[in-house]
Formats: structure tokens, sequence, C-alpha cells
């Protein structure tokens, strides 16, 4: 399987207007009419030079600037609804399959594609995948080039939204190649089991193996078990029939594992399943599954229990995006979200409310992450069923995962009998591809009837929406979890609300009536022993959703940490009690100048017995701690050293200070720790110190960014009113040729404008006769240009409409360029501000049989406005900013400045 990222050509097109859209599924036969008619840009021939280059994964919408006009859902950014100029984007790439490759099963996979992909491969339509979360996967092998180039091609239609949250635009996961003998193992066709008993596992791996060939003779499959270092601990094997032409076969093997190192939070120990497919003594196909071993139990009355160990659930919903690079996350940024929150205290991770990326599920194996993975509509039919059946097969291997969930806040069925009969159906359904994982169901409007009644585990979304205590007495067999809990409100670094900003202050306040704070949540459920524990609505905020606001707020308020995985004082009250070492953090700041001697609340989270704390060195009182709560006091400002001394048993174990600092002076870049170790990705953090180097955490300079050796992927600040782009990249335009006329000319050696402006001109091609053609045409058009020609790039992409074509602009003769003799520069000094003209003088194509469809069509202007360069204010001391490190640097270096700063520099090998 080969990764194919890299190198495709992207452009927007058009939802309902069919020539924006290069004149799509207009021909006389359409892609559904007859094989292989794929048009416009489905067309492998089509000319796609004068699109822009992008890498995979890549969101569009994220590239957008933010409007009133855009969705709420989506964060107000001008793509999808409401802009049928950007809700269709058309992707294209070219691909050399070998000679060699003949007698291989060719295939395309995609993890993902937002939304309603249409895909071509060389004219060949494909298939459709309406949701913008499955993975998919189409069979090219009958319309493969070998030994030449092969174009893929996909159409994404992004105008509808699946959620009410923000769902991003285009290919915004991985895509491959994929290359397997006829006879090979099924995509995610492994499935793998364990028992444990006593001091041993029983391991059964079933797999799905199919035959796209015709080879009728008997075949060997071997699977051995490899563990972490990669040694061998288990391997069996056993001969038998292959399967019958495009038929599949299912195959069991047992194994017994001695002394297996169990996957657990702490120690997330992994194994390796290898299958080999062997046909006459020759591997044919091998296929790798990752794997662990560990047992999961759910009980009414104690909760939740891991390896037979009692674990209360701590655990965080998410959406899949994050600042600067919308849905399109390099596959370092997952570790680096899942990693955030573990050092928050958290140990478990809900899907909000779609199937993840599969990179996530990994990232959760490798760090130790338990997960609930969540479907994204509920219903009975093929197209639910299937959607179902897709995710739990293709991640139902994952250790991390402990539990299905098939619905989330469905208030139309919720409470009566539909919603009843579609849990059990979903249900049923999924005990039928994982018996070995419960079930749930986030519920919201009530916990008294309907899918709650019939529900395994029990998912309650917000204790203010109905009495959980008298919904487990009803149900006393039936266990429960917080699916959703918390829904405050606040603003990273501000302490005062202030409703003209649309700020929220960090404070953990009950936000409203049937919400509760974070501290009250957590409460509620670490009190009682049937609930295995809970899942905060947000761990990171995110695009979309500004409750309580509406524009100009853009991010959600929600999280625990911003959009870019700064903490809001929230996490070190989980931090304090979700983890195990001391912790001690004081909250504001304390930089109030023009407050002296006004009260301020200062509040500490710590899992001390005790802590005192002092004002420049004079002690303001010690306080105990009550179990799951905080401390505060009320202290009259003046500048200096707040400090506070955490005691445990009496003695002081940690300290924690807030200084008043100095202007801000000197820009400070650093790689957060939470990277991936040598990754090409690094997330830096943005901020500004005083002069003796301490963080300024009220500085909002705006720094200007410049990169060497790598490339900037995205910008953010956690400002939830942020307005500012997210990424700076350069913007191309394809402008068309229009009133596009024709004179017949008497010579075809013609290489020179004539200059006579007589009514012999007449509409280009129009009812031309193919069998009877002048020996030479003069074609003209026109283009408009609007503005800044000296620093945009403006390039003519010629599509042959003729012979050793001549072309001129504004009556000046253009040469060809040296690296595409259809591609001609259009240097300023040759064009006019507003409308220009162009001529074209060649020799005509002639037709070879009377069928032939000739190209009318002679081309486009590109014109290639440069970004501005890379920038962010800071938000209350932070901006965060993501790096891509070219392949074949040595280092990349990153430098920041900003006026009357000192400038920023990170080097990164």
């Amino acid at each position: 399987m080969t990764l194919i990222d890299k190198d495709w050509r992207f452009s927007f097109g058009h939802l309902y207007d069919t020539q924006k859209d290069f004149n799509h599924a207009t021909g006389y036969f359409s892609y559904l009419t007859k094989t292989g008619f794929g048009d416009g840009p489905a067309a492998q021939n089509f000319d796609d030079r004068a699109w822009r280059k992008v890498d995979l994964p890549h969101d569009w919408a994220v590239e957008q600037s933010f409007s009133e006009k855009g969705s709420f859902s989506h964060g107000f950014k001008t793509a999808g609804k409401g802009f049928p100029e950007k809700s269709i984007g058309w992707y294209r790439k070219k691909i050399n399959i070998t000679e060699s490759d003949k007698g291989q099963i060719i295939s395309l996979k995609f993890d993902g594609v937002f939304r309603n992909s249409k895909v071509f491969f060389n004219g060949f339509y494909l298939g459709t995948e309406e949701s913008g979360y499955n993975g998919f996967e189409y069979d090219v092998t009958a319309y493969v080039n070998y030994g030449g180039e092969n174009t893929i091609v996909v159409r994404v239609d992004a105008s509808m939204e699946e959620g009410w949250f923000y769902e991003g635009a285009g290919i915004y996961r991985h895509v491959y190649l994929q290359k397997a003998n006829p006879i090979h193992v099924v995509t995610n066709g492994t499935y793998v089991t364990s028992e444990i008993q006593n001091d041993s596992a029983e391991v059964t791996a079933q797999v799905k193996i199919e035959n796209k060939g015709n080879y009728k003779e008997g075949i060997e499959i071997t699977q051995s078990i490899l563990d972490a270092e990669g040694k061998q601990i288990a391997t069996t094997s056993e001969k038998t029939a292959a399967p019958d032409f495009y038929k599949t076969a299912n195959y069991t093997s047992k194994f017994k594992v001695k002394n297996p190192l169990l996957w657990d939070l702490e120690k997330p120990n992994l194994y390796r399943l290898i299958t080999e497919i062997k046909q006459e003594g020759k591997s044919i196909d091998r296929y790798e599954t990752t794997f662990g071993i560990r047992t999961i139990n759910f009980d009414a009355e104690k909760g939740f229990f891991l390896n037979g160990k009692p674990v209360k659930l701590k655990g965080t919903n998410n959406h899949q995006d994050h600042a600067g690079i919308g849905t399109a996350l390099p596959d370092e940024l997952q570790y680096y979200r899942i990693k955030k929150l573990k050092e928050m205290g958290s140990n478990a991770y809900r899907c909000s409310h779609h199937p993840p990326t599969p990179e996530l599920l990994d990232a959760c194996d490798k760090l130790g992450m338990l997960v609930i993975d969540e479907t994204r509509l509920m219903g009975i039919n093929d197209y639910h069923l299937n959607d179902l059946k897709r995710m739990i097969e293709r991640d139902r291997n994952h250790p991390s995962i402990f539990c299905w969930s098939v619905g989330n806040e469905e208030w139309n069925i919720e409470g009566g009998i539909v919603g009843e009969r579609i849990t059990n159906v979903m249900q049923g359904f999924a005990k039928t591809i994982d018996p070995t994982r419960p079930v749930t169901v986030g519920i919201s409007s009530g916990f008294k009837s309907g899918i709650s009644s019939v529900v395994e585990i029990m998912g309650y979304n917000y204790l203010g929406n109905g009495d959980i205590d008298a919904h487990r007495n009803q149900f006393k067999q039936q266990p429960g979890m917080g699916t959703e809990e918390g829904s405050t409100f606040a603003t990273r670094g501000i302490y005062f609300d202030d409703e003209a900003k649309h700020y929220k202050s960090a404070y953990d306040k009950k936000p409203r009536p049937s919400f509760y704070s974070i501290e009250e949540g957590w409460k509620f459920y670490a009190e009682r022993s049937y609930l295995a524990g809970m899942f905060i609505w947000t761990g990171f905020d995110y695009r979309g959703e500004p409750t309580p606001y509406g524009w100009p707020s853009v991010t959600s308020y929600f999280g625990m940490m911003d959009v870019c995985g700064f903490p809001k004082d929230n996490v070190f009250y989980l931090k304090s009690w979700w983890g195990n070492t001391p912790v001690l953090h004081i909250m504001p700041h304390w930089n109030w100048g023009g407050m002296e001697d006004k009260e301020i609340d200062v509040w500490v989270h710590s899992n001390c017995d005790e802590v005192e704390l002092f004002l420049n060195k004079k002690s303001l009182g010690k306080k105990k701690m009550e179990l799951n709560s905080h401390l505060e006091w009320k202290v009259k400002y003046a500048s200096g050293t707040l400090e506070a001394i955490g005691y445990k048993n009496g003695k002081k174990v940690v300290s924690e200070t807030k200084k008043t600092t100095g202007i801000a002076e000197n820009i400070k870049l650093t790689v957060d720790k939470e990277n991936i170790s040598n990754a090409n990705v690094s997330v830096v953090t943005v901020e500004t110190t005083d002069k003796k180097g301490l963080h300024v955490p009220t500085a909002n300079p705006e720094i200007t960014f410049s990169i060497k050796g790598g490339k900037i992927l995205g910008v953010g600040n956690g400002n939830p009113t942020s307005l500012e782009k997210d990424q700076f990249i350069d913007n191309v335009e394809l402008v068309a040729i229009t009133n596009f006329e024709e004179k017949k000319l008497a010579s075809a050696n013609a290489s020179q404008l004539s200059s006579d402006n007589d009514n012999s001109w007449k509409e280009a091609f129009k009812d031309r006769d193919y069998k009877n053609q002048a020996p030479a045409y003069v074609y003209r058009g026109k283009f408009e240009l609007s503005n800044n020609l000296k620093t945009n790039a403006v390039n003519f992409f010629y599509k042959k409409i003729g012979i050793d074509a001549v072309v001129f602009v504004n009556g000046n003769k253009i040469a060809p360029s040296t690296e595409d003799n259809q591609k001609y520069v259009l240097n300023s000094n040759v064009l006019n501000q507003g409308t220009n003209t162009i001529q074209i003088i060649a020799p005509p194509l002639q037709k070879v049989k009377d069928w032939d469809v000739m190209n009318t069509d002679p081309g486009i202007i590109q014109v290639i406005t440069p970004a501005e360069s890379w920038k962010r204010k800071l938000f209350n001391g932070f901006a965060q900013i993501i790096i891509q490190k070219d392949e074949n640097a040595a280092e990349v270096v990153l430098s920041a400045t900003a006026n009357g700063l000192n400038t920023g520099t990170l080097i990164k090998k």
C-alpha cells in the first residue's frame, strides 16, 4: 500500500453553474450513460496545468475568510453551504503504473473525503460516497493503463453539512494506491480477539480472504504473532482451498500466548498479527494487524473495569479540527492532541460524533487512551447499517476502543418506541460484527423511556437534563456513564466577562440553569460508583457552535483547552483530581495595573491537603482542600508576586508563583514537548517575554513569520472572536477567454498579425466545415485583469486548437516557456489593467474520423496573487504555528518578528 498524498491539482468548480464547473456532466453521453465517458475534469485528458498544486490531507474550508453570511455551525467560513462557488472542489492526480503490475489487483483507498465524493479513474466513474466520515475503496484494475500514465479525479461536494459543527471540505484524510495478488486478505479483513486464562491468553484470529482471479488450487494461510520487539511468539499454518472466483471465505486460527503483556493505560502493550497467504510454497500476500490483549467489563454497581481493575472514566468529547489547519490534520497532530489530554489526566476519548481518522485511533492505542467510537446517524437501512458495519470492521482491532456508540442526542426518537426499535436493531447488528464490546447512545432529552430503556450502556448527556439517580433506580442492571457533561463557557486568559467582546471568564461557573460547571459535574460522577465516569464537553475548543454567542465569535467556548491546545484554567482543576502527581495552580495572572487595592478573585487548583497563599511574602492564610474542590481568596491587588505553597501530611511538596511582569521585549519560540521526536511536523508555541524572561500574559502584538527549510501549515491563537486568516497561501484565479472569434487566413505560413479590423470576424468554430477548412485561422478573444499586475504572476495555458500556434497578447508576440511549449508567461509590461486582447494564429487541426470531437477551447489565463507574509496576533500571551520540514532539508529555521520586539528564532533539526 503506497501513500499518494503528494502533488495533487486542485480547483473550485461550481454547485449549479455547469460552465463554472468546467462543463462537467454536460456531454451527450454522461459518465452514467456510457462507461468511460467522464467529461470536464473527469476526463483523462483534461488540462489541469493551471490548477493549484496541493498535498493531502487538504481542507479548503479553513483557507477561506470569515463572513457573517457563513454557517454558524462551520465557524462562519465562506465555504460550503451558501457559497456555491466554494462548495465544489475538484482534485486530480496522475500516477504511473508499470507493466510488471499486470496480474495484480489495483485499487484506490480513501480514508475520508468531506463530502459526497465522486471518483473517476482514466475517465471511468468508480462510485459515490455520500458521508464525509467513511473510508472507501475502489478496484481500478480493469481501467489501468499499464506502463503509462493514469489519472485519478475526485469531485467533492461540500454544500451540505452532516453535522452541526465544523467539518471542513475536501480530501482531508489520506489516500493510498494498493496493489495485491488476486488472492488476498480483504481490507479490514482480520479480527483478533483474546481471552485471558490465568497466566496465558487464547488469541483468536479470523481472516477474510478474497479471490479476484481464476486460481482454483489449494492455498496455505500462515499467521504469526509478533511482540513489540518483533519477536515471533506464536504461529500457525493451515492448508485450505482458495475461495471461488470473486468470492470470499473466512478462516480462523487460535494461538496460546504465555504471560501476555496486557494493553492498559500506563503500559499500552501492542502485538502484531502477520497473515500470509502462500501459493505453491510462495508468499503471495501479507497483511499486518496491530492488536492488544486486555479485558473490559461494565458493572451496573461498580462501573468500568480494565483488565479486572476498576477504572473511573475521565473522558473528553472532541471534534476533529485544530487551529490553523481545520480538519486536515497531519498524523503528528493526532499524537500531539492525545498527549495533551493525557497530560491533563484524561484516560478516555469520545469521537464526537462520527468515526475518526485511523491515525487518531493509532495514537490512542500507542499512548494508552480509551475510546468510544461513534457512528454518524441512527437508522436501520443499508445507509445506516452499512456505515456502522464499515466503522466496526475498520476499528475493531484497536484495543483502545471499549465501547461502540450508535447514536447521539436523537431528540426526535429518544423517548419513544421508534427509538427503542432502532436501538435494538443497531445494537444487535453491532454484536454480529463485534460481540466483545458493549453499545451505548448519548441521550439528552430525559432519561425515562425509549432508547434509555433498551440501550446496553446508558449514556447520560448532562445531568441537568433528567434525574440520573431515578433512572438508575428503575434500571439497576443497566450500567451507565456520562457521555457528555460540563458544557461550561470560558475564554483562555480572560477573568472578567465582557459581553461586548464576547469573552467569558475562565472561572469555572455554572453556565446556565440546566448545565453544570466542570467541578459540579465531576463531583456528581466521582461520588457515584455505579456511574463508570464522565466525558466532558469538550477537551478542545472547536470551530463552529460559538454558544452562547454568534458572529463574530467563530469557535466554541466549551473546551478545557482552546483550539490550539493551550490550557484554560479548568485543565488544572482536572489535572488535580484526575492525575497522580502534586498539582498547584494559581489563577488569574497578576498583571492588573490600574486596579490597585481592588479585590481580585484568586482561585487555587490543587490536590494538596492544604494550600497557603502569599502576596509579596505576606501570608493571606492557609486553607484546607476538600476532595474534588478548589480554594478561593479575595485579594486586594498590588503588583509583585503571588505565591502558593502546597502541603501534604504537613510537609511542603510544591509551590507556584504568579508575578507582575514588565512590558514585552522578546519573542520566544518553543517546540512543544508533546511533539513526536524527529517528526517532520512540529507545533510551535509563540509568546513574548519581558526583560527578565517572564512570560507576559496580557501581550497581544501581531507577529510576522518567515521560514527556511520547510513550510508553515497554519497559525492560530485560541481567540474565539479572531477573524484573522488561518493560512496565507497564494491565490490562484482562473480567468476565461471570452468573445472568442476567428477569421480565415489564406496562408498556412502566416505568423504576423494583420492590422485590419474588418467585419470578417465570426464566432470561433461555429458551423466549422472540418472537411473544407482554411489553410490557417487567426483567433482573437478577451480576458480581464483586475489589479496588482506587477506583483501577480500571469500565465496563459494554451489548449491545442491548431498546429504550431503563434500567440500575441495586446499586439505583443509571446514566446512559449522552456518548461512547457504550451505555456506562455505574460509579463506585466505587456498586460493592461482591465481588458486584454489575445490572438492566436495556427493552421487547423484535422478530423481523422467524422465523429472525432475537436477541441474548441483555446485555454485559460492563470493569475497567481502572492500571499501576504504569515502572521498572527498573540491572544492573552500566546499564539501557535504549525510547521513542516522539507523532506530533504537538514533543518528548518523559523523566524518571528514584530514592531518593538527582539526577533525570535527557532532551529529544528
